[in-house]
């Protein structure tokens, strides 16, 4: 519980550009990775996770671990965006 409490007080540091970005691309990640969207928009949902990970990732660059294994995942995410993409035929 005390682990949740310290990242939602080190979001709430955040600048306001990177909270927009943030909120906004886990938003876009969550709706349009319904099942209900052709292969395009789940391309698009992601690709805002691949956004959402690697900025995550660049956040804490000092915890190499931490950095590594969100960059990992965005890397991921990103090729399952490719996939997704190229399976929609696009």
């Amino acid at each position: 519980m005390q682990r949740i409490k310290f990242m939602y007080k080190l979001f709430l540091s955040e600048p306001l550009w990177f909270k927009i970005l943030i909120v906004s691309m886990l938003l876009i990640a969550i709706i349009f990775s319904s099942s209900s969207f052709n292969g395009y928009y789940q391309s698009v949902a992601k690709l805002a996770a691949t956004i959402f990970f690697f900025s995550y990732g660049l956040k804490f660059r000092r915890s190499t671990r931490i950095a590594v294994l969100f960059f990992a995942v965005a890397l991921i995410s990103l090729y399952l965006s490719w996939d997704s993409l190229s399976e929609a035929g696009l």
